[in-house]
Formats: structure tokens, C-alpha cells, sequence
């Protein structure tokens, strides 16, 4: 794969060429270029921004080197025909998420522009359409000062993802998000550490109810965290002691989706009730 990144802080990516993503430079798994946009500026201040058009705050970013970089690192990328994927870390972009991340490591070229001050140019973004397939992305719901930060997240997620970055790939199919739900908790040695015990069965040997306790512990863990990911993890075909532990977390399953129960004081009939129906479909 091929990555350009476009700022006027290349220096701002320097932690690419640290750890695996550094790694996977230099063993040409992934070739990550990171190019000075002032490079193409054409004055002698080297400017890139000016006044915005109906006033208000801030600076915006000129047209003109945006379209000489991304029209350069275009033609450099070559490619097999397809359109490079052109990205504009953006606070109005569509939400970054891991499934985006498997999807975009599927692509030849990806090109990253990261703007500053108030943004770029909209006029950049219509005539990039005709040269890039464009998508705005947004890391989350707030504000950074520039895209770079985005950058260095977004490179690192989709890059680890590329066949020979990561050593071990099973660690890529067990963590946070890889099925919809966060990861769970991890221990190390020793087993007591300042009075605080590892769970029992992480030392049991038993590797079907440690791989049930981890399972579980995804439930807890996303329903006390993310509870928005439940009402998008598919639950139509769990076990039955999936259901009944997602049950003592508050959630039914409905027709395939997990739907939160209104909580209820003292609900021991419709826990006996559910006892009753767990005995029932033994």
C-alpha cells in the first residue's frame, strides 16, 4: 500500500516511522510518503491560507497548493487505474471505525490532506472528486487544531491491519471492535499483585470457560462503556449463555438485536421468571 500524507507540518508524522508502522516502512509493507505543502506554493512567503469570503474568523486554506499537491502525489502514485482514496480529516466527516479501517486497507493508494486554521478551500474538495474517490472522516465528536493528529490514528489503524505488520495475527481478531464489542480485561504475572488476585479461571487451564469468562467480560465491559454498540451487535444466533448473561446485564434479545430491559426495583419474580425459562430450554 501506498500512503501520502499533505501538511504544513511534516515534521508533525514523524512518530510513522517509529514501532510497526516504522517497521512496516522499512520492510516495504507499506510505502508512506509525507510531502511539505508549501512545496507548492508558488510566492515567496510560501502562503497557503487567507481571509474567508463573507467574513468571520480564522484563516482558510488556498485552492491553488492543495490541487498542485494532490494532482502530484496523483501522478506519482500510479496504481492500477482506480481512483487514489483521498482523505480529509474533518470534524463534518463520517465517523472513523475499525470496520472502516479493514475496508480502506483493502485500497492501493491512500492520500491524506490535513488542513489547518478554519479548513480548506471547499472548491478543493469538489474538483478532488474528479481525481479522488473523497472522504471526509472524523476521528470523534470534537475539534483538533489541525489534521495530523487524525492522520498518525487513522495510519496506525489501517496500516496495522496490512498482511506482515502485526507478528501474530489472531491478536488482530480478539481486540476491541473486532466483532462489535470492546475487548476484554488482560493480567499478567504475578497472579497476586498488592492484594488484587487475577481472576480464578484465567488459572484454571480450562481454555473453554476461560474463552466463556472473556466473552462475558466483553458484555460487561461494552454494556458499562459503549452501550451504543450493543444496539448494533447482531445476538441472533448466541448461546444460551451468552443470552442469559447479557440477561443479567439488562438486555433481551428481540428478534436478533439486543434490546436494553427499563430498570425495575426488585425484580426477583422476573428473575425467577427468567430462571425458570433458562431451566426450561436445557
Amino acid at each position: 500500500m501506498r500512503v501520502d500524507v499533505v501538511s504544513i507540518f511534516p515534521e508533525y508524522l514523524a512518530p510513522l516511522e517509529l514501532s510497526l508502522i516504522g517497521k512496516a516502512r522499512q520492510d516495504g509493507l507499506l510505502d508512506l510518503r509525507v510531502h511539505d505543502l508549501r512545496g507548492f506554493t508558488t510566492d515567496k512567503h510560501r502562503t497557503v491560507d487567507d481571509t474567508p469570503y463573507g467574513g468571520g474568523a480564522g484563516m482558510v486554506m488556498k485552492a491553488e497548493p492543495w490541487a498542485q499537491a494532490l494532482a502530484s502525489v496523483a501522478a506519482a502514485g500510479g496504481g492500477n487505474g482506480a481512483k487514489p482514496v483521498l482523505i480529509v480529516p474533518s470534524p463534518a466527516g463520517e465517523r472513523f471505525t475499525q470496520a472502516l479501517a479493514h475496508e480502506l486497507a483493502e485500497e492501493d493508494q491512500l492520500v491524506f490532506a490535513c488542513g489547518r486554521y478554519e479548513g480548506i478551500d471547499e472548491r478543493v474538495i469538489e474538483w478532488a472528486a474528479e481525481h479522488f474517490t473523497v472522504r471526509p472522516m472524523s476521528l470523534g465528536d470534537y475539534v483538533l487544531n489541525g489534521g495530523e493528529v487524525a492522520v498518525l490514528a487513522m495510519v496506525e489503524a489501517i496500516g496495522r491491519l496490512l498482511p506482515g505488520v502485526v507478528g501474530n495475527p489472531e491478536s488482530l481478531v480478539e481486540e476491541s471492535h473486532s466483532d462489535g464489542l470492546l475487548e476484554y480485561p488482560v493480567y499478567t504475572k504475578p497472579s497476586t499483585w498488592r492484594d488484587r488476585e487475577v481472576p480464578a479461571v484465567l488459572l484454571s487451564g480450562n481454555h473453554g470457560k476461560i474463552a466463556q469468562w472473556r466473552r462475558h467480560e466483553q458484555y460487561r465491559r461494552t454494556a458499562e462503556r459503549r452501550p451504543d454498540l450493543l444496539e448494533a451487535f447482531d445476538a441472533g444466533k448466541l448461546p444460551r449463555a451468552d443470552r442469559s448473561a447479557l440477561y443479567d446485564l439488562g438486555y433481551d434479545v428481540v428478534e436478533g438485536h439486543l434490546r436494553a430491559r427499563p430498570s425495575v426495583a426488585g425484580t426477583n419474580g422476573a428473575d425467577t421468571q427468567h430462571d425458570a425459562e433458562a431451566d426450561a430450554s436445557a
